[in-house]
Formats: structure tokens, C-alpha cells, sequence
């Protein structure tokens, strides 16, 4: 994080600078084709790896503890959040540890502004996430999703002794 905060100081034509910063950020090289608009965020950092030719817009947020892996011609809008980690659900449960699991963004695959992707999830090569989706589940290759509704998945068991 403290990384992240340098990246989204330096001027915004500074690309060498946005660069080595974004090197450090990621533990390694990034492909020469990888843009990256400040300001970005990411929790972790060494989660992520990038295919040729993705762009990402301002704004976005990478939690990237459980990994994310981005193929080949991926766009991602702005306001995106990629969050790999989440608490268990169950009330007496939520606050003893994190779960994580990857997300990975095929080739080919564009996300639209402010859509949030949820740990597990892979979206399929040639995809589109419509603005403002919250992706839960799967996306299937040469699919198009799209909405934000709440859906009742199943009840949760009360606590046994709730401390909130």
C-alpha cells in the first residue's frame, strides 16, 4: 500500500516513473504493453500477473491476496474492483480469519466501469461485464452480464453469542 501511494503521486506523464513503481508493486517485470491510469490501488500486490496489451483504467481496486490473473487484450473500466478476499458468512465465524480464492479474466475480456468481480470468480475469454455488475459467479466464454439485484442465496444461522 505504501507502494501504491507513491504510484498515485508522481505526475501523470511520468511513465517511467508509473513503471518502476508499478514493477516494485507487482515484484516483478511488467509486460511493456500493461497500462495502468493512476490512481490504483491493490492490497498485496505479488497476487497479480498480466497478459500483453490490458489497459486499466483510473480508480481501480486489486485485492489480490488470493491472485489474480489477467490474460491477453483485457480492458477494465474505471472504479473496477477485483476482490480475491472475503470473511466466512456465518456470524459466529466472520471475524476469525479471511478466506480468498483467485479471480482469473481470460483472454479478450472487457469490464466495465465500477463492476466489482468476487473472490473464485473466472470470467471466459471473450466476455463483457457490463457497468456496475457484481459477478458472483462464473462467466462463461462469449458472454455478456450485466446487473446489481440482491438475490437471497440462503439464510444464515444466528449467533451463538454476538458480539457486534
Amino acid at each position: 500500500m505504501n507502494l501504491t501511494s507513491r504510484l498515485n503521486v508522481l505526475p501523470f506523464d511520468d511513465l517511467d516513473g508509473r513503471r518502476t513503481v508499478l514493477t516494485e508493486i507487482f515484484g516483478e517485470p511488467i509486460p511493456d504493453s500493461l497500462s495502468i491510469l493512476p490512481p490504483f490501488y491493490c492490497d498485496y500486490g505479488l497476487g497479480a500477473s498480466f497478459g500483453e496489451r490490458v489497459f486499466i483504467n483510473q480508480g481501480c481496486f486489486f485485492l489480490d491476496y488470493g491472485g489474480i490473473t489477467i490474460g491477453d487484450h483485457v480492458l477494465i473500466g474505471p472504479r473496477v474492483t477485483l476482490s480475491t478476499a472475503g470473511h466466512p458468512v456465518e456470524l459466529d465465524e466472520r471475524y476469525d480469519f479471511i478466506t480468498h480464492a483467485p479471480i482469473v479474466i481470460e483472454d479478450d475480456v472487457w469490464i466495465g466501469a465500477a463492476a466489482t468481480v468476487t473472490p473464485g470468480v473466472t470470467i471466459g475469454r471473450g466476455s463483457v461485464v457490463g457497468a456496475g455488475a457484481v459477478v458472483a459467479k462464473d462467466v462463461p466464454p462469449l458472454s455478456l452480464v450485466t446487473a446489481t439485484s440482491g438475490v437471497e442465496r440462503k439464510r444464515l444461522k444466528p449467533a451463538s453469542t454476538a458480539t457486534l
